[in-house]
């Protein structure tokens, strides 16, 4: 049985992470910054790498990591949902499975030591079963190809692209690469368009390997996705809970009324369940249960969080609804992990398969007028 309470080292790791960003990253910093065109923070970022160490919390300690696992990744990814953190922590957390599945000892060094930022080339909404090539492998080798909607690319990361039957390693900083920023609906995460024209590759991995490791990164980032929704989630609940004890409406607190206690508390109730599911989930995300726990958590993790967030800007009133108030930044940034690694419909889809659950049966649309004979 998967323990799914927090222990004490992921609680001082919690506390340490959640310290840094109330000091950092306010959201009054993150809501300027969407405006401008570096919304990511690459000084918080390197914060986070310097003090906490937090790219190589799943490299083993042979090779310069903390070896902790994905629990304490997916504490660390709560804690950014929680504070909507403009940084590519869950792209390199990806790209970081992609490596171990790989066996890539040299890059792991390098990401554990935090020397290079690395992501995986693949769209943003691709679902761990539904990788499809887009970028074909020539002479050098050298790649050429567009991937579209890809998350977490800083420009001078190391690209992990999928390409023939095998995965490469790009550097993005190639003049052969070119970066086309795409409008995306949390400006919080950035998505972008990769065009490669004969640029210089180095292969990572071939075959079945490669494969497996693609595969198994987006697993692992379905899994651990659902923890960044929990700590969405969780800020919407505290935010709203404590608004509606302060403000006041025909003389008396907008939180006494049973309408809003009721829509506070069966949040509360969802929000508890996402947790002990993302919990799992981050438990299993290496194992031999990852796709039954990745497509669970998003079948319940997504929804909830939008869901959460909704509620946040709806008993703030007009409010909520102001740029200058952060629940839209909630609400975006739910709405978009909504979509990322598959929707919930898809997931849904996946976890029947898994279980082998039988599809429903076949229903005859009855005519109009009539009963069906």
């Amino acid at each position: 049985m998967t323990d799914l309470l927090y222990d004490a080292d992921e609680e001082a790791l919690r506390g340490s992470v959640r310290a840094l960003l109330a000091a950092h990253a306010p959201w009054q910093r993150t809501l300027a910054a969407v405006d401008t065109d570096e919304p990511y923070d690459a000084a918080l970022w390197r914060r986070l790498v310097d003090q906490t160490g937090v790219t190589g919390l799943a490299v083993p300690t042979e090779l310069g990591g903390a070896g902790a696992g994905f629990r304490e990744v997916a504490v660390v990814l709560e804690e950014l949902g929680r504070a909507v953190a403009p940084v590519p922590f869950l792209g390199t957390v990806v790209a970081t499975r992609a490596l171990l599945a790989c066996g890539e000892s040299t890059l792991l060094r390098q990401v554990a030591a935090a020397d290079r930022d690395v992501a995986l080339a693949v769209g943003f909404a691709t679902t761990p079963e539904a990788v499809t090539g887009t970028v074909t492998v020539g002479p050098g080798p050298t790649l050429s190809g567009r991937v579209v909607g890809v998350a977490d690319t800083a420009p001078h990361c190391l690209l992990l692209v999928p390409a023939g039957d095998g995965l490469y390693a790009v550097d993005a900083a190639e003049p052969a690469v070119r970066r086309t920023p795409v409008v995306s609906l949390d400006a919080t995460r950035p998505v972008v368009d990769l065009d490669f024209s004969a640029v210089p590759a180095r292969p990572v991995a071939v075959g079945a390997v490669a494969a497996t490791a693609v595969t198994s990164a987006l697993t692992a980032g379905a899994a651990l996705l659902a923890s960044e929704q929990v700590g969405v989630a969780q800020w919407c609940l505290d935010t709203t809970v404590d608004y509606v004890r302060q403000r006041r409406q025909f003389g008396r607190p907008v939180g006494s009324f049973q309408a809003v206690k009721h829509r506070l508390a069966d949040l509360w109730v969802e929000l508890t369940e996402a947790r002990a599911v993302a919990r799992y989930a981050a438990a299993s995300a290496a194992g031999s249960e990852a796709p039954l726990a990745a497509a669970l958590a998003q079948a319940y993790c997504g929804p909830m969080a939008v869901r959460a967030a909704e509620v946040c800007v709806q008993l703030h009133g007009g409010l909520g609804f102001t740029w200058e108030h952060p629940a839209h930044l909630y609400l975006k940034r739910a709405k978009s992990t909504a979509i990322a690694f598959g929707t919930a419909d898809r997931h849904r889809a996946a976890l029947a398969r898994l279980v082998d659950l039988p599809a429903p049966p076949l229903v005859r649309p009855v005519p109009h007028g009539g009963a069906d004979r």
